[in-house]
């Protein structure tokens, strides 16, 4: 079946604002122009997300694959965007089996912007399968990290947003940014099934949120095995991530960070030396 038709509803990412500051001073500074998303199903409505509005489609359907609604991508007709309403109109093309029983139950997540998974979601995690092949080693690591501290983002302009990237290896495919990370992931995990010529190779996963139950289920259903972090992990994230075969990176900056899971699928290339022992000195004598 073809891939769906998708419109480029693209929205400001920011707007600007008047400020005082500690002196008493006038500015005009940049701030993230969250807006609220409201998606219908076949006219039915299914849920308001909270977004910056920089790939509404991409999002809609990755958030449609995330919440196992939908299995691939051609299984949706269209989506349609219109910010003048806020919203977004999906149209399948044979519907989608039970979605009333099957969204009957939600649970609030985490994730900043409030994030929310339907309650089966954890059920399921079993039926995943990691390539056991899929490892990242510490130079990539290492590269990745250097490469998201110096791409120009939204949150170096505006500050108050989270950000998620896709890599191949060492290699920067897609860096997204969204009021919460778990848009961010949604947003990713609707654009790859749209790329008919994605380069094969390692899936790495990058975000800058801590890595939650939430953040782990959806990477891995995404084929991802590492997933790395500019922050922490979750004891659910801990216990979801042994499960499913997924390597979690953590506290990853520069050349810092602390391997939660799975160790085997890091290759550590490129240990850095020790740090030199520090000595007690004896105290001196009175």
């Amino acid at each position: 079946m073809p891939l769906p038709h998708l419109t480029q509803a693209r929205a400001p990412l920011t707007r600007e604002v008047e400020v005082m500051n500690q002196h008493g001073e006038r500015e005009t500074i940049s701030i993230p122009a969250e807006r609220d998303l409201t998606v219908y199903v076949d006219k039915r409505e299914l849920v308001t997300l909270m977004t910056l509005g920089a790939h509404p489609e991409w999002l809609v359907l990755g958030y449609l694959l995330n919440q196992r609604l939908i299995a691939s991508a051609d299984e949706i007709e269209s989506i349609t965007v219109d910010w003048d309403v806020g919203a977004a109109s999906v149209k399948t093309r044979h519907g989608i089996d039970h979605i009333e029983e099957r969204t009957s139950k939600r649970v609030v997540t985490t994730g900043c912007g409030q994030g929310s998974v339907f309650g089966n979601l954890m059920d399921e995690i079993d039926s995943i399968q990691l390539p056991a092949s899929m490892v990242l080693r510490q130079s990539q690591l290492y590269a990745i990290v250097n490469a998201i501290r110096l791409k120009e983002s939204t949150y170096k302009s505006a500050g108050s947003v989270h950000a998620c990237a896709l890599f191949l290896g060492e290699d920067l495919q897609l860096f997204v940014e969204d009021v919460g990370r778990h848009n961010a992931v949604d947003t990713i995990a609707g654009w790859m099934p749209l790329q008919t010529s994605l380069p094969q190779g390692d899936k790495i996963f990058y975000t800058t949120g801590r890595l939650t139950s939430e953040m782990v289920i959806k990477s891995a259903q995404m084929g991802v095995a590492v997933v790395v972090s500019r922050s922490g992990i979750t004891q659910m994230g801990l216990d979801v991530a042994q499960r499913v075969g997924l390597c979690a990176i953590g506290r990853a900056t520069n050349k810092h960070f602390l391997c939660y899971t799975h160790p085997e699928r890091l290759v550590l290339d490129a240990v850095p030396p020790a740090a030199p022992a520090v000595r007690e000195r004896a105290a001196s004598p009175s």
